[in-house]
């Protein structure tokens, strides 16, 4: 029996049945585990050791009545097997922070899942392009006329912020879109002298049509189906949280290239759950924070994702140990 601790945003607002956070919990209770459900905010630090207020956690997967708290109370991390990171973006100062109390806890003995270091070293938006043969062709600048060059040469481009989710502040945009201006001024939002954020600028990829893939990799292995997010309407974003509908897909020669060339390196990196973003023949996005649509694949093919999540963990645990 494993203590796993769940780091995750507050369990009261989820979506039962769509999320992957509950997944986890319910397939750790499922093998005996004890559940601890860390309050929002409840990571800290007491004379150089981690700590957490967290709760014992019971989980049912009925959709009115999903969870039970125990008495919550602040505790030592050391002793927790497992704590699962699963807090959405932005990865901003509070995130950065809670990630250095669990790199302590890390070190402490927990095995913490994805790896802290490597929440801080990968964007989500930068690290696909470690592997730039799977990318279309990017810019990341600060410079508006040359972001603006940038949608010249490519005809349509996709424009967003390196810190959003869900499809938020993502915009298409063409050459001779009289908007593109405001459009860059608002994503760099340079204010007082400072240079202001940077932004991505990518191809346009038509087969968006078609879906935007997340393939989920567990200790760098796909699993065998993706979930294509299909845009609805005239809306161009896939992204479920934008409208998009989910369809279910086995992957493609080109999707098992694509993982094979990510997987290895997010492995040896400690992120041991991850999801890619593929449009077409193009890796889009390595999500690493809090990847989603295990719930959807599971109910569309009959598996059990975050089964195959535990045996990864399972077996890092005993490796460890030997």
């Amino acid at each position: 029996m494993l203590d796993v601790a769940v780091v995750m945003d507050p369990i009261a607002a989820i979506h039962v049945g769509k999320d992957s956070s509950f997944a986890m919990a319910l397939e750790a209770q499922r093998r005996g585990h004890r559940l601890h459900y860390v309050l929002p905010g409840g990571l800290g630090l007491r004379d150089g050791r981690s700590q957490a207020r967290m709760a014992p956690l019971q989980v049912r997967d009925d959709a009115s009545d999903w969870y039970t708290l125990g008495e919550a109370a602040t505790r030592p991390l050391a002793g927790i097997d497992v704590i699962l990171m699963r807090t959405d973006p932005p990865v901003d100062a509070a995130y950065l922070n809670d990630t250095q109390v669990l790199s302590l806890a890390q070190a402490e003995g927990a095995l913490v899942v994805n790896d802290p270091q490597g929440l801080r070293d990968l964007n989500e938006k930068l690290a696909a392009f470690w592997f730039p043969q799977c990318c279309p062709p990017t810019l990341v600048s600060r410079d508006a006329a040359a972001l603006r060059e940038f949608v010249e040469q490519q005809g349509q481009a996709v424009l967003k912020p390196l810190d959003g989710m869900g499809g938020r502040s993502i915009f298409r945009a063409s050459a001779d879109d009289a908007n593109l201006n405001v459009i860059l001024e608002t994503l760099i939002a340079a204010a007082h002298g400072k240079a202001g954020q940077m932004v991505m600028a990518q191809r346009y990829l038509p087969q968006i049509v078609d879906g935007d893939k997340r393939i989920l990799l567990i200790d760098g292995e796909p699993v065998p189906y993706c979930l294509a997010r299909i845009p609805q309407g005239k809306e161009f974003r896939g992204n479920l949280a934008a409208g998009g509908r989910g369809e279910g897909r086995p992957l493609s020669e080109r999707d098992r290239w694509i993982a094979a060339q990510v997987g290895p390196e997010l492995k040896r990196r400690g992120m041991i759950f991850v999801g890619l973003d593929v449009i077409g023949d193009w890796l889009t996005e390595v999500n690493v924070t809090s990847p989603t649509c295990i719930r959807e694949l599971d109910k569309q093919f009959g598996l059990n994702i975050a089964g195959m999540l535990f045996d990864a963990i399972e077996r890092r645990l005993s490796d460890a140990r030997r």
